[in-house]
Parts: C-alpha cells; sequence; structure tokens
C-alpha cells in the first residue's frame, strides 16, 4: 500500500520533527491527523495543509485503521496510546516514519538521499542544503529539525529526485537509516542517557548506521577529533574529508567581518569557489563546507549557488534575531551542549562592536546532560560578559539530589555570574531592568528560555 492510500496519526503533532514528518505525508496525498496540548505555529501549519488537528487528548481519535506515531514525550497513560494498545495497533516512532519515507526514495532510479548527522549543526546543514535546492529550483523534498527562513518550512514533498533529511543520533535510530551521502559533521560524548559507556557506544552507533550500505559516500569533518577517532575505529568506509586543512574538501583564506564570513573552497589544492555566508562564526565555516561538498558529491552543478549561501540567514533558533529596542539586541540560540554554548558565545564576541558587552542566559535543558557534563559546562561561558543562569528544564526527567542551576551558579568561576529562579515569566521580569544600552543579550538552550526575549520586549513596551 502506497504512502497516500494510508491514514497517519500524530500524538504529539505541534513537535518539530513531527510537524515537518506530517508536512510531507500531507504533500505526498495522505491522510493525516494529529493532537497536542496546545496550539502552536506547528499546529496550525498542518491545519493550513488541510490536516486534522486536535488540541487535547482524547482516545476516541483513535481509529483502528489509522498508523499511529507518537512523541517519545508521550507517557503510556496518554489516552490515545492506551487505545492504540487496546485496538491491536503498533505505534511508531517517528523515525520509522522517516526510515519508510527515505527507503520509497531508495526504490526510485537515480534518486540521492543525504543524511546529515553529528552531535551539532545537522538542523543548521540540512536546512542550509535544503534551501539552496529550493532556491536553485531542484525542488527537493526534505525533512529538517527546524524551520528554514524565507521558505517558512521545516518539511516538504516536491520530487522524487532528491532527499534531503536531519538523522537524529540522540536515541540510536540512526541506526535505521541507509543513506546514499551520509554527512557526519562532528561526534563528541552526548546524551549519555542513552549511550552509557560514552563515546564507544556512540561510535558503535554510528558504524551500525553507515554499514546500511557500506557503498555510500561518507562526508566527514577531518578537523573534529571525535570523527577522527571514529575513523581510525572503524577505516574501511568511503570517506571524504572536508576542514581547514588536510583535507578532501578545505575552506581557506577566511575573513570574520562583523557578522558575515568569507573563505574560499579548495578541492586537493584546485580553488573551486569562494563563499560569503551572513550567519557568523567558524562553526558556520564548517556547516557551509559540509553542505557545499555533499553537493557536489551529489553529481549538482553548483555555479551560481554562491547568491544562496550567502542569503541564508541560519534557522530557527540558531543565533535568531529575536528584538532590537534602546540600543539592546536579543538573540536565541538553541545551543545546549558544552561545545555548542562555547562556539556560540565566541563568535557572538569575536562579531561584537566596542562598546558592546555579552548577555547570555543559560537554561540547562534535562538534569542527566547538566550532571554528566557538568565540568564541561562550567568551562563554556568565559566569552560572555555576564552570565545569568535560570532554573533546569527537565524535558520531563525527575530532579537529582544536588544537580541543579543555584549550585552550578556558585561553582562556576566567571567574573560576572547570577543565578535567577523563578517561572520564565518571572525570569524576564528580573532580568529586564538588568540590562544596558549596548547589550548583546543571548538565551542559550533547548528549552522555555527560548520565550524571555519576547517577554522581555514585552516588560519594555509596558515601560515606555
Amino acid at each position: 500500500m502506497e504512502i497516500q492510500e494510508k491514514k497517519y496519526h500524530f500524538i504529539a503533532i505541534g513537535g518539530v520533527g513531527m510537524s515537518a514528518l506530517a508536512k510531507y505525508l500531507i504533500e505526498r496525498g495522505a491522510n493525516v491527523s494529529g493532537s497536542d496540548i496546545q496550539e502552536s505555529k506547528y499546529t496550525h501549519l498542518i491545519e493550513n495543509l488541510g490536516g486534522k488537528v486536535y488540541i487535547g487528548h482524547n482516545k476516541e481519535y483513535i481509529k483502528d485503521d489509522m498508523i499511529i506515531i507518537a512523541s517519545s514525550a508521550i507517557k503510556d497513560n496518554n489516552p490515545e496510546i492506551q487505545r492504540a494498545k487496546d485496538l491491536g495497533l503498533k505505534i511508531y516512532h517517528r523515525s520509522d516514519i522517516l526510515k519508510m519515507i527515505s527507503d520509497e526514495f531508495s526504490k526510485r532510479p537515480n534518486s540521492c538521499f543525504i543524511g546529515f548527522s553529528g552531535t551539532h549543526g545537522k538542523t543548521t546543514t540540512s536546512g542550509l542544503c535544503s534551501y539552496i535546492l529550493e532556491k536553485a529550483n531542484l525542488k527537493p523534498s526534505y525533512v529538517v529539525g527546524g524551520i528554514i527562513p524565507d521558505i517558512t518550512a521545516n518539511g516538504a514533498y516536491n520530487s522524487d529526485k532528491y532527499f534531503i533529511a536531519e538523522l537524529d543520533e540522540s536515541d540510536g535510530t540512526i541506526e535505521k537509516y541507509s543513506t546514499d551521502i551520509a554527512v557526519i559533521n562532528n561526534l563528541e560524548e552526548d546524551h549519555l542517557d542513552h549511550y552509557k559507556n560514552g563515546f564507544v557506544d556512540i561510535a558503535k552507533t554510528f558504524n551500525k548506521y553507515l554499514s546500511n550500505n557500506t557503498k555510500q559516500k561518507v562526508i566527514i569533518n577531518n578537523d573534529n577529533d571525535g570523527n577522527k577517532r571514529f575513523m581510525e575505529l572503524y577505516p574501511n568506509y568511503n570517506y571524504i574529508t572536508f576542514g581547514l586543512e588536510n583535507a578532501d574538501y578545505c575552506a581557506k583564506n577566511i575573513i570574520f567581518n562583523g557578522f558575515e564570513t568569507t573563505f574560499d573552497i579548495y578541492y586537493k589544492n584546485n580553488k573551486l569557489t569562494q563563499i560569503k555566508l551572513s550567519i557568523l562564526g567558524k562553526h558556520n565555516v564548517y556547516n557551509a563546507l559540509a553542505v557545499f561538498v555533499s553537493l557536489k558529491e551529489a553529481n549538482i552543478e553548483t555555479e551560481g549557488f554562491e547568491k544562496y549561501f550567502y542569503s541564508f540567514s541560519g534557522m530557527g533558533r540558531r543565533f535568531q534575531k529575536v528584538c532590537e529596542f534602546n540600543g539592546i539586541t536579543i538573540y536565541d540560540d538553541y545551543a545546549h551542549h558544552p561545545s555548542e554554548i562555547k562556539t556560540t558565545l565566541i563568535s557572538a564576541h569575536n562579531a561584537k562592536k566596542s562598546g558592546q558587552k555579552i548577555v547570555a542566559v543559560f537554561q540547562p535543558h534535562r538534569y542527566t546532560r547538566l550532571q554528566s557534563l557538568w565540568n564541561e559546562f562550567l568551562n563554556s561561558f568565559d566569552a560572555a560578559d555576564k552570565l545569568l543562569i535560570i532554573d533546569v528544564f527537565s524535558a520531563g526527567e525527575n530532579k537529582i539530589e544536588n544537580i541543579n542551576s543555584e549550585r552550578f551558579s556558585k561553582e562556576i568561576k566567571h567574573k560576572d555570574v547570577q543565578y535567577i529562579s523563578g517561572s520564565i515569566d518571572e525570569c524576564a521580569k528580573k532580568i529586564y531592568p538588568i540590562l544596558k544600552e549596548n547589550d548583546i543579550l543571548i538565551t542559550l538552550g533547548a528549552g522555555t528560555v527560548t520565550n524571555i526575549g519576547k517577554l522581555i520586549e514585552e516588560e519594555y513596551k509596558k515601560a515606555e
């Protein structure tokens, strides 16, 4: 039975990843419904496309001819989950649906499945690749973990030629996929609640993933220590390396100028092109290079693509400008791992103008991550002039004794640090009077800290 002949019901359809899959399936011609506890831009997106969205969870939404997809955040006592089990329906993870979609592409002649993975950068790289192919009118199909600017979409079905996907390694489900081109941005210890033996387990998972198709091209960042270690452990894949030196594809002559970056791309000492970006940071040089290499290795003619690299303004929640008022600029960034945070803050520090100060607001994401990477987090905020730490976003986890933001704020050796307690609304009210003209406020974390910028802007409007 083809995709378009099936009925799909998403429990927690308002998630960015779940809604991307739902959007793809609707555009593929499928019957899609879903439920969530509250309305959001993602639920509205699905409704506008013709999907049926229920607010709240009710067993009556589940019918015996549906394919059920549930977010990993949904508990067994959810009435829709219970009803599905009573009907004997299999409950699928979103990775199962992404595998189904990608497997369908694999059956088509001359199609190309490009999967972006790694501890950091996979949303930006998969989004940038999809954006460029959209702008070049090559009609890609894609499912990514964030809203692509300008296109304002996180998923689409356009054609059967190119399929771009962000592949999540956090729970090991990346093992399911078989790509034609596998892009590995970087490998570091993370998600240690799942990977009990740290890097060794992460490497085994990526080896299982790559072993699904040993004929694929593996595009890998040669400058990353974890990637180097992985290639030493598993040397038998078709590696195509990229980096700043000693790689197949190299970025050279890098010039940072405020929020713009220019660099040349070389392949085996032959200059191919010059790229100019309007997104800041050395990490985005690597991201853009990874995308360029994936396009070249997919045998796509890239001449004229330079303008698309420049017009890309970054993914949602990746150093995204929230607002500006009274000489204060607020950005929001999804960074929630120590190296991500360090990279974001260093990039902001290097781009700031004379007299500006970086104010970081950090919300730790998950007690287990804060516990397992405690020392690394302690050393991630040096580039911030002021550090404000708010309470942990649990993401459904139980508290861990003595692992909390208050203790963290006392242990960190920072020149100007303050712990701020309370709800997100309360934190915004406390942070607003702290800010001064020429401050650049950056909210950091994968949780509700993303709302603080707009709430602070509201406080400013009230005070006017």
